[in-house]
């Protein structure tokens, strides 16, 4: 099983915890610049906030938990390569209570009323039913991937069209009332060309991937020092870092009232975070890397199943005032599975 796999090549404690380290404060700067490069060009391009915090931000965003994900597989840590994209996308919504905190104006769900991010929700539940059917099948294969790992690609590229038909011709129209904050291109005001701020967007990208080397050598070197449970440390220590960068642009953004900007970077980076699932089956050789992963990755799936679907009953219902239902629900959801994974026997 993942979580008994003895791990070798890695660094010891100190230098895992300083690379932790590291990579925290790396993204602390990064975070930031990131926010204000991507809503701008959100503004400047045309495609909206929904849409530049799905695949900008979220794609960037995601770098770190692709490179931790890829090296827990390469090393052959099953449960810890599962439990980093799905420990990510869990972590990340518990930001976005965490943004209704500060967002006081009101519930951020209700303010940032789309119907993109209500679809990429619902797209991303689709994504995590996947695993589940992986790990009820684990032993069918092609090649060594699990036909399942194999939809998740297509059903999230497909995702994209739909999103896209959304954005052009709407079917729905969310109800608009004094607290809803529409996404309306603002005038340039930094100066600065398209071209300079997609280069400026690059490199910050290639800072916050680097951080990604650094929390997956880390959270490894953790791993075989302390004794945890890899799906743990994957689902809790590595994901809180890697998923750093999605709370520092939520933050910012909600600072700078992009506040569609930053649920489109939570959910998009979430989806991102699915196809890192796809990412750690292909780059895991010995076969189908369910086959190895113990049963505490089905739980964790389905309670972060269960708090993506919260979330979209949150953006529908669109509670207006305080945290809303799904700002209370979500944490203690989290809090549940972390629990559940201590306590559950093997």
């Amino acid at each position: 099983m993942g979580g008994s796999l003895v791990i070798t090549g890695t660094w010891p404690l100190v230098p895992s915890v300083i690379a932790l380290l590291a990579a925290l404060v790396a993204i602390l700067l990064a975070g930031g610049a990131l926010a204000r490069t991507a809503d701008e060009l959100a503004d400047r391009t045309g495609m909206g906030e929904a849409v530049a915090g799905a695949l900008l931000l979220g794609a960037v965003t995601s770098l770190p938990g692709i490179a931790t994900t890829v090296i827990g597989s390469v090393r052959q840590d099953a449960e810890f390569a599962l439990a980093n994209p799905i420990g990510g996308i869990a972590v990340q919504t518990v930001w976005l209570a965490i943004a209704d905190l500060l967002y006081r104006r009101s519930n951020i769900e209700h303010a940032a009323a789309s119907l993109e991010n209500v679809l990429q929700s619902l797209v991303l539940v689709a994504l995590l039913c996947l695993p589940v059917v992986a790990y009820a099948t684990p032993e069918l294969t092609i090649l060594w991937v699990h036909p399942a790992s194999l939809l998740i690609p297509v059903i999230y590229l497909y995702g994209l069209v739909l999103l896209r038909r959304l954005r052009r011709e709407p079917m729905w129209f969310a109800r608009r009332t004094s607290d809803t904050r529409q996404d309306v291109p603002a005038a340039a005001t930094s100066g600065v060309s398209v071209r300079r701020l997609w280069f400026r967007l690059a490199a910050l990208a290639a800072v916050v991937a680097a951080t990604g080397l650094l929390i997956g050598q880390g959270g490894l070197g953790v791993v075989a020092a302390s004794g945890l449970p890899s799906g743990f440390v994957g689902f809790t220590l590595t994901t809180a870092i890697t998923s750093l960068p999605e709370l520092i642009t939520l933050i910012a953004a909600v600072r700078i009232g992009a506040l569609t900007l930053g649920i489109g970077n939570i959910l998009g980076g979430n989806a991102f975070d699915a196809l890192m699932i796809f990412l750690a089956d292909a780059a895991y050789r010995p076969g189908s890397i369910y086959s190895e992963a113990n049963l505490s990755g089905l739980l964790f799936t389905g309670m972060t199943t269960l708090m993506t679907a919260t979330l979209a009953a949150g953006l529908i219902i669109r509670e207006r005032r305080g945290i809303g239902f799904e700002g209370a629900a979500i944490p203690l959801i989290y809090l549940a599975t972390v629990v559940l994974l201590l306590v559950r026997p093997g």
